[in-house]
């Protein structure tokens, strides 16, 4: 089934993310509170909403206000704030809140962490969960999967409007943290978001570093895609398209971070960093060992700006074609003239200096921390980060497999 065209209504484009699917929808062009009221009346037909939205926005900017003003007398429940890496027991406040609403669409109106976490409650709802133990039995990517292999699919929408750039929006996973052991547990396959509603202007309200590290992790997306030995054509192209105007954009926010046609570009690029997921494509150690890195304290794409770099050094000093598929990468930011003078002007030379190097100077650019030390991770928490790490399911199909401890410390201690 090809991809459904483009269509523009009223200043509204609305088009599928991905080619071939006709789900998500992402809408642009309408403000993000008519935009929502538009489709929860005409797309979904729904009337009893549930709002999840950031803490930081509903405190800091009116953006949930409009929102809950354009769906007056629609919004059954509101949830504001939820802890980074999105922890059990939030997950199962907002079920038990949702059922007793008797919801039957989710709203999220912020970051990753919601939206992984709206992604989980929809699961949970549709397969009658009350407690921890029924939400690990759910499907999930881990050691073991889950005792319900064949549990129900979600049965209501999910609307995001996002103000990060992390993209889970656009998955069909949801990685959600066990309190007490700080695993994550990636959570599907399920339901992701139908619509994907895109503001620039909200998204200018983003604190910047938020949105620049979130900006990385958008970047490692697309850079261990190019660089798995397990992608296809069709991932590849989509990871390469608009690489650079999404680092030209991030470099555009630092320098004026109300720069909303910058952060427009960068948002615009959502879908294509995300397609290997929606077609199977395994990552690598970057991500891998970012999934339990995080619970440790460290934001999403802060585990990306300081893991990325390394894992491609690692990569590229154990693997020839590692090595080789890096060079697309390489191609794409010597190519681009406002990368070009950045690299040189910080003293490499196409040719001879490494990915590693090249994402180094880039992320160094943007103020984002480069250290586990920056990021508040000490020497002694390293061993247990490294075991921890074998157990994601992204360790294994790096393009050089990561299956020893002493792997994983290799790549940390490049970064303590």
């Amino acid at each position: 089934m090809s991809s459904s065209p483009p269509q523009n209504t009223s200043q509204e484009i609305l088009r599928s993310a991905f080619p071939g699917n006709n789900r998500p929808l992402v809408s642009q062009g309408l403000p993000f509170p008519e935009a929502c009221l538009k489709h929860v009346s005409t797309t979904f037909n729904v009337s009893r909403i549930y709002i999840i939205s950031s803490g930081s926005l509903a405190r800091n900017t009116d953006a949930l206000e409009r929102l809950q003003h354009a769906l007056e007398g629609r919004v059954v429940g509101t949830r504001v704030g939820m802890k980074p890496h999105t922890y059990f027991g939030e997950v199962l406040e907002i079920v038990h809140d949702a059922r007793e609403a008797r919801a039957d669409c989710i709203v999220t109106l912020g970051g990753g962490s919601l939206t992984d976490g709206a992604k989980v409650v929809a699961l949970a709802l549709a397969n009658d969960v009350v407690n921890a133990a029924d939400l690990l039995a759910l499907p999930h990517i881990f050691d073991k999967p889950g005792s319900k292999p064949h549990a129900q699919p979600s049965a209501i929408p999910i609307i995001s409007i996002p103000t990060t750039l992390s993209g889970a929006e656009y998955t069909k996973y949801g990685g959600v943290t066990e309190d007490g052991t700080n695993i994550k547990y990636q959570f599907g396959p399920l339901q992701g978001p139908q619509l994907v509603i895109l503001d620039a202007q909200l998204a200018a309200s983003t604190p910047v570093a938020l949105w620049l590290s979130t900006g990385v992790r958008c970047v490692d997306h697309r850079v261990e895609t190019l660089g798995s030995l397990l992608s296809d054509a069709a991932s590849d192209a989509a990871a390469a398209d608009s690489f650079a105007a999404l680092l030209v954009g991030l470099l555009r926010t630092r320098a004026d971070p109300s720069d909303a046609e910058a952060r427009g570009l960068c948002l615009a690029g959502g879908a294509g960093a995300m397609t290997f997921l929606a077609r199977g494509v395994p990552l690598g150690a970057s991500h891998g060992i970012g999934h339990m890195l995080g619970p440790l304290g460290v934001g999403h794409g802060e585990t990306s700006c300081v893991l990325l770099p390394a894992v491609c050094k690692y990569n590229a000093a154990h693997s020839a074609a590692a090595g080789r598929r890096q060079l697309r990468v390489l191609e794409l930011l010597w190519g681009d003239a406002t990368l070009r003078a950045l690299l040189t002007d910080r003293g490499l030379h196409e040719g001879t200096a490494d990915l590693g190097d090249a994402l180094d100077v880039y992320i160094r650019e943007l103020g984002m921390p480069r250290t586990l030390r920056e990021v508040g991770i000490g020497r002694d928490q390293l061993d247990r980060l490294a075991e921890a790490s074998l157990k994601d399911r992204w360790l294994p199909t790096n393009p050089v497999p990561i299956t020893e401890k002493e792997q994983v410390m290799e790549i940390l201690k490049m970064v303590e």
